[in-house]
């Protein structure tokens, strides 16, 4: 594994100087960054404001039970490729003493982890990958050097590197401009649950932190009423963790019960004190219906935004009121060439949203995969390095696409997102080209090439889909999908065979 120059110097790990990468942050999306660095000998440096590993899981979500599963048991076995289809929390490695953890960390009551088991399952990611993360040691200031290297100023001195990984979360709470919004707690002021005993509460939000709060608070609160101009939507009507996750049925269940649960599609207009409450005036998103609401407790589930710091400043653009950046499909600003985003933060990079419907770059299950995506086009595209291309035969090659729909994590994890690419070049013959973002093989010219991914339907259906990149023109092929998701068999075989003869 290969270890960063400046740890070697016997000052600590990732002392300030000059490095090739540096990584800010350490969540997952900072220390898969890292892993995936090391693998390719890369050199960099690792900060973070953190005294220790973990980002937002050191403090969220605040009611302890994450959205994410992990099954011990599944039908592949573990530390074996596509069991990460079925284990959405652990980092991933080809070391099997750092692959798969979080199932030995997991108490066995849920397969959600909790929020501790998923803190020490990063701890451990850190320590056993030997991650040189230099702790309490946050960025404060960014400028371009002359040469066009970035220049990272910390309490413990400058960093310069030629490409920053900022992994910093979408971790500063975020309010709209509503009167009053200010005067309530955010999400992650929510009090003890017994402190809401017996209270009409109101959330302003309908998205997953206000349905955890409302989940919470069930047993407590006298009325719960979430407020937003839209209607909830769940996550496996989405096919997204961006949805209402379904282990949060009961709020939903109770609202349709009128069971002192209320999900009501209006916009909050303004939040006004009143004696030891407050009152909500809302009006309805439809009917322009007003409603004043007397609530006993506010609280703002509005989300969270990137903190980014100066970069704005530096020339990274932003879209969302400034919420996120706006990156390429390889999680780069669109503005500022060199600065990349990895982690959640991926997720500002929509895709196609075929269908309408986004990645699940938000979660660790889909953005792991493209921090390894995103370093090994670091390693290519700036740093020159050959990587493997691995030749395949044409006899083979068809098994190898069916097996990829079949079993590939990437492409089940991140739906109509990321793409397993073989280039069919007549003067370098068929080529693995390892995983890329579907985005980018359908919009930029390349060699002639296949790309198979996974995609949903609105309806639930999910299907193979084969695009086809021939004289710089692109077509789609959709292919039937399996009831059991098993694209092994003839039939898809002989339809991959149809697609590909047009390479023959």
């Amino acid at each position: 594994m290969a270890a960063s120059a400046a740890a070697e110097r016997g000052v600590g790990p990732s002392p300030p100087g000059h490095y090739p990468v540096v990584v800010v942050g350490s969540g997952p999306g900072a220390l898969q960054v890292c892993h995936e660095l090391d693998a390719l000998g890369i050199g960099y440096a690792a900060i973070s404001a953190d005294p220790s590993p973990g980002g937002m899981f050191r403090k969220l979500p605040i009611f302890q039970r994450l959205l994410s599963v992990t099954k011990p048991y599944a039908w592949a076995e573990q530390h074996a490729r596509p069991y990460e289809w079925y284990d959405w929390n652990s980092l991933l490695s080809d070391d099997p003493a750092i692959s798969a953890l979080m199932p030995s960390i997991m108490d066995g009551s849920s397969s959600f982890p909790s929020r501790p088991e998923m803190e020490r399952n990063l701890a451990t990611f850190a320590e056993r990958a030997r991650i040189p993360l230099r702790y309490d040691t946050p960025w404060q200031s960014t400028r371009q050097a002359d040469d066009g290297r970035f220049v990272l100023g910390t309490p413990a001195g400058e960093y310069t590197c030629r490409v920053a990984v900022f992994a910093i979360g979408m971790a500063e709470p975020w309010r709209p401009a509503t009167p009053g919004i200010g005067e309530v707690p955010h999400y992650v002021e929510t009090g003890p649950v017994e402190s809401y005993a017996g209270k009409r509460v109101f959330t302003v939000g309908k998205q997953n932190s206000a349905f955890e709060i409302a989940t919470a608070l069930l047993p407590w609160a006298r009325q719960i009423v979430m407020a937003s101009p839209r209607p909830a939507k769940l996550s496996v009507v989405e096919h997204s963790l961006t949805g209402v996750r379904a282990r949060y049925l009961q709020p939903y269940e109770d609202a349709f019960l009128a069971n002192g649960v209320f999900l009501l599609d209006m916009r909050i207009e303004a939040i006004e004190r009143a004696g030891d409450g407050y009152t909500v005036r809302m009006r309805g998103t439809l009917d322009g219906r007003e409603l004043a609401y007397a609530a006993d407790a506010v609280i703002a589930t509005t989300g969270f935004s990137v903190p980014l710091g100066d970069l704005p400043q530096l020339g990274v653009a932003t879209f969302a009121q400034g919420k996120q950046p706006a990156l390429t499909p390889f999680w780069e600003s669109v503005s500022t060439p060199g600065i990349f985003f990895a982690g959640t933060i991926s997720q500002a990079a929509g895709g196609l949203k075929k269908h309408g419907i986004p990645s699940n770059s938000g979660a660790v299950h889909g953005h792991r995969y493209n921090a390894r995506v995103l370093v090994r086009h670091l390693a290519r595209t700036i740093f020159g390095q050959e990587l493997e291309r691995p030749r395949l035969s044409r006899a083979d090659l068809v098994p190898f696409l069916a097996d990829q729909l079949t079993l590939a994590p990437e492409l089940w994890n991140q739906r109509s997102y990321l793409a397993r690419v073989v280039s069919l070049e007549p003067d370098d013959g068929i080529r693995d080209e390892g995983v890329s973002p579907l985005s980018h093989f359908v919009d930029t010219p390349g060699p002639d090439a296949v790309a198979v991914t996974l995609e949903p339907t609105p309806e639930g259906h999910i299907y193979p889909a084969v695009y086809i990149r021939r004289k710089g023109a692109v077509e789609e092929r959709v292919l039937d999908a399996d009831p059991l998701n098993d694209y092994h068999g003839a039939a898809v075989q002989r339809a991959l065979e149809e697609i590909l003869a047009a390479f023959d």
